[in-house]
């Protein structure tokens, strides 16, 4: 084993959150005991937590890691995928929340077998599965990867215990104790990401401005040009990728499709679904892998 770049006592917060996350989470068990409570938390839920549940879905470890890699190795051009999110945002508020919350189906995919048959159901769900299956790996594998190269812990070891206090506390309490672990996350995240750039910008000895020189000079702020050649990572590329990708994931996909469902009113799933357009540079896990 390598040695530990972490001290003891920061060992011990990590240990501690992953077990005070395993354990919030299993503590839902007791208030999902029927199938609708499991699958839709009795459809109480509040609206900013959803919305951050969301945001905690859409920003993996992918994502948190990899955007800024690709900045500091290049330029700005992933942040363009982020500036499609105001618009699905306001797709999915205007016309997908409303009609998920109408047909009140917890499945995205039921709409397609009541329209096309169960073939389209059943194609949609193994695709659906196959991609999930996908990200879930590379998004466990960047967790572990980032957690090695501070603790020295097996790679291997930290991929199964993480996917397991995941998998044990998702069985236990459903869909509320994903939420709410959530909205724990996505706090952490964003709180980490200002406390983190505080940090930077402070420790410049010319200070904030001083960064930001050095980032123009050094073309960091670049969005990737704007050619309409398409076989270029340009900002119109980008853009478009982005614009597609985020109807995708407000429009069929199940992690945001059952969000709408369990709000406790349809004015907060569409608060859930537009707090999206207010998360600068989340990104695409995709995108950024």
């Amino acid at each position: 084993m390598a040695s530990l770049a972490l001290s003891v006592p920061d060992l011990v917060v990590l240990v501690a959150y992953l077990v005070g996350i395993a354990i919030l989470g299993s503590y839902f068990r007791r208030s999902s005991r029927t199938a609708r409570e499991y699958m839709t938390a009795a459809g109480d839920l509040p609206g900013w937590a959803i919305g951050l549940s969301i945001f905690g879905t859409y920003l993996s470890s992918n994502t948190f890691l990899g955007v800024p890699g690709k900045a500091y190795g290049g330029d700005w051009n992933a942040f363009v995928f982020s500036l499609s999110i105001p618009v699905s945002a306001w797709l999915a508020v205007r016309f997908f929340v409303p009609f998920y919350r109408r047909r009140g189906e917890v499945s995205a995919y039921t709409h397609l077998e009541q329209r096309f048959g169960a073939w389209a159901r059943t194609y949609a769900v193994v695709c659906s599965l196959g991609t999930q299956l996908t990200r879930m790996g590379t998004i466990l594998c960047g967790t572990a990867l980032g957690v090695q190269a501070l603790t020295g812990w097996s790679l291997q070891t930290l991929i199964i215990v993480n996917g397991a206090v995941v998998t044990i506390y998702t069985l236990l309490g459903g869909i509320r104790a994903v939420v709410w672990t959530d909205v724990v996350e996505s706090v952490i995240l964003i709180g980490g990401a200002i406390i983190l750039l505080v940090a930077v910008l402070a420790e410049m000895p010319g200070g904030p401005s001083q960064a930001v020189t050095i980032a123009v000079e050094h073309g960091k702020f670049g969005l990737g040009g704007f050619s309409l050649d398409m076989r270029m990572s340009t900002f119109w590329v980008v853009l478009l990728y982005g614009l597609f990708t985020n109807l995708n994931n407000v429009g069929i996909d199940q992690n945001y499709v059952q969000r709408y469902v369990i709000a406790d009113s349809d004015r907060a799933a569409a608060r859930s679904g537009s707090s999206r357009s207010r998360v600068p540079a989340s990104g695409d896990p995709g995108w950024a892998a």
